[in-house]
């Protein structure tokens, strides 16, 4: 989440009274946090005031505004890690069309800034796949798979004093050290290598958090919500590489929240 969106409270509050249904109390504080809540995920004024007006309509603004989360984070957790796939084969075009495919019918603000944040960055990166050169406004993750499906088509890297500063850090974001880099930096053959061991060891990431998620979803499905939690939070005691940690945590924060649904 963003440091302004806080959805803890909210999250809270539907874990008290739909997951173990508790009555809903409509204090003042209560109602602001579910016209905020409700505002959020794009509910209107007018209907979260009308929900506001009674305990049992208010409990089903608090689900609606639950189901809106967990659901805009679901579809949007599975459409970043099928791009991320996408990108890496060198598809970018499928990559903006998942996207594309997400705002098309995404409502809560959050999850369609995030998605148009994506769909940016995958248009980005078709210059960077027409070039061969690094983007500095991207990160090193997404434009790897893009240099080394150049490379492996026989284009080799120009190894620039930008595309040497680009691979330095590249590498130290998965944990290479500074001398095996700078080994690796001598040739564009050998660096063409270097660009293998990296996106090596972000597969091997992505791996770990798809195995952590297929158990996840087995133990949630199944009533074991604690035993669901502990996988992600195995899975984060080990995982360095920022972005599949965000991911992981997203997960994490969405097994706080109730199950409003079948």
């Amino acid at each position: 989440m963003t440091a302004e969106l806080d959805w803890g409270p909210i999250r809270a509050l539907g874990q008290r009274v739909i997951e173990r249904g508790e009555l809903l109390e409509l204090t003042d504080e209560v109602r602001g946090l579910l016209r905020r809540s409700a505002s959020e995920v794009a509910i209107p004024p007018e209907d979260a005031e009308n929900a506001l007006g009674s305990v049992p309509t208010a409990t089903t603004l608090l689900g609606e505004i639950m189901r809106r989360i967990r659901e805009g984070s679901d579809r949007l957790c599975k459409a970043e890690l099928r791009a991320d796939d996408l990108q890496d084969a060198g598809d970018l075009d499928g990559a903006c069309r998942l996207m594309e495919e997400v705002l098309a019918v995404e409502v809560v603000p959050h999850y369609r800034r995030i998605a148009e944040s994506q769909l940016r960055e995958a248009t980005r990166l078709k210059w960077v796949a027409a070039s061969g050169q690094a983007d500095p406004k991207l990160s090193g993750r997404v434009q790897i798979p893009v240099l080394l499906h150049r490379v492996q088509q026989g284009q080799s890297l120009e190894l620039n004093e930008e595309m040497r500063a680009f691979l330095r850090q590249a590498a130290a974001d998965v944990g290479l050290s500074e001398a095996k880099t700078a080994e690796a930096l001598v040739s564009s053959e050998s660096a063409g290598a270097l660009l293998r061991q990296i996106m090596g060891r972000f597969r091997d990431a992505a791996d770990r958090l798809e195995s952590a998620l297929s158990r996840m979803s087995e133990l949630r499905d199944a009533g074991d919500l604690e035993g669901a939690r502990q996988q992600i939070r195995d899975w984060l005691a080990v995982e360095v590489v920022p972005r599949f940690r965000r991911a992981a945590e997203e997960n994490l924060a969405d097994l706080d929240e109730p199950l409003t649904g079948p």
